[in-house]
């Protein structure tokens, strides 16, 4: 058994030291400093201390960073801001932009004010999801997906290509997850199709397939040690051995195994959902050109990419970023063709009915 003594903070001091130190892009270093200020309510690690740091003194203009964990409270933070947000940039994973978009909280984005949007690989610029009514939303800068993480001290890797493993009684007590998204993993392993998109026109087979979804995770709640919310929360699980697999993001996952820690991850056989997150520019956000000036400079080399992958764990959007990393950085940070077969991307045309079925699931499953 190998028991590692980290904590959170040991873990972001990691990161940083792993990120390379990132020359200003040659536009900024002639610009005129901008001054004023940007805030951005991002996940942790998302911007680089090291770019952040010489953004600054580039632009002379502040970065105020806010840590989110969870879509849902984004949304209702940003709705309840509005017509006056104090945001300019928001993390939004594609797959919610409609929710956001039709609540009229996003502004449209201007690419002609990025000079540096062709860094970004056309895989996820221009894919379908990323524009919606005739018009591009946000700038994807990071990829993920949902993966079983197991400690390979006490798991194999032939009983982590299930996610019926983490509902088994030999490991009750020693497993996590985030109910909302184990709903959707869930409704895949029973055959359905967990972005409800195939249910639409079928409300009362919707609610049937996430009633069943629902009473199998209240059936097995006895075998789960937490729910949990964010990536950092799984790490010190992982880490103070309070759990030995459990469903996370492959962000978190590929930090703690980067940092030397016994974990692999896999896209079990039943499959998963992967997502992209983009940064995008709030409505009457009150920085909007810092916002393009800040938007501009972190698309602007492939270094930038592969330090947001080393700090997050997550797989950049840009051409060229895998050029800049480690091998075991590429390595956690990559999956074989027999599990990407089985992994779908989340889709939105459906979400207002499925998370309308799905939130009070969830809180049912909590009472339960």
């Amino acid at each position: 058994m190998t028991k590692l003594s980290l904590n959170r903070r040991h873990l972001l001091k990691a990161a940083a030291i792993g990120s390379v130190a990132l020359a200003s892009p040659a536009y900024l270093r002639r610009a005129h400093a901008s001054g004023g200020e940007v805030n951005i309510w991002t996940y942790n690690n998302f911007v680089p201390e090291s770019f952040k740091k010489q953004f600054e003194a580039d632009t002379g203009i502040k970065v105020n960073v806010r840590l989110v964990d969870d879509q849902g409270k984004q949304f209702n933070l940003l709705a309840a801001e509005q017509p006056n947000p104090t945001v300019d940039i928001m993390t939004v994973a594609g797959h919610r932009f409609l929710q956001f978009i039709d609540s009229d909280l996003l502004a449209p984005l201007d690419t002609g004010r990025l000079k540096n949007w062709g860094n970004i690989n056309p895989t996820f610029s221009e894919s379908d999801w990323s524009t919606i009514k005739g018009n591009k939303w946000g700038a994807p800068i990071l990829s993920g997906m949902e993966v079983l993480s197991y400690n390979t001290d006490y798991v194999s890797a032939e009983e982590a290509r299930t996610w019926d493993t983490l509902f088994s009684e030999k490991y009750a007590n020693q497993t996590a997850y985030i109910i909302q998204d184990m709903m959707s993993i869930i409704m895949l392993k029973m055959g359905y199709d967990g972005n409800m998109v195939a249910y639409l026109d079928k409300p009362e087979e919707a609610a049937r397939i996430v009633e069943e979804a629902k009473q199998f995770l209240i059936k097995h709640k006895p075998l789960v040690r937490k729910y949990y919310d964010g990536g950092a929360e799984i790490q010190q699980m992982f880490v103070n051995q309070d759990i030995v697999l459990g469903h996370s993001w492959n962000g978190p996952a590929a930090a703690l195994i980067n940092d030397g820690f016994p974990l692999d991850m896999t896209i079990p056989k039943e499959g998963s959902y992967g997502f992209v997150y983009t940064y995008n520019i709030a409505k009457n956000a009150p920085n909007a050109d810092n916002a393009y000036i800040f938007l501009d400079a972190i698309l602007s080399s492939p270094e930038i990419g592969a330090a947001m992958t080393k700090a997050s764990g997550y797989i950049s959007t840009y051409k060229d970023a895998s050029n800049h990393l480690t091998d075991l950085e590429k390595k956690s940070t990559s999956f074989t063709d027999e599990e990407l077969a089985s992994l779908q991307f989340f889709r939105a045309e459906a979400n207002k009915m499925k998370y309308g079925l799905i939130d009070p699931a969830v809180e049912a499953i909590k009472a339960a």
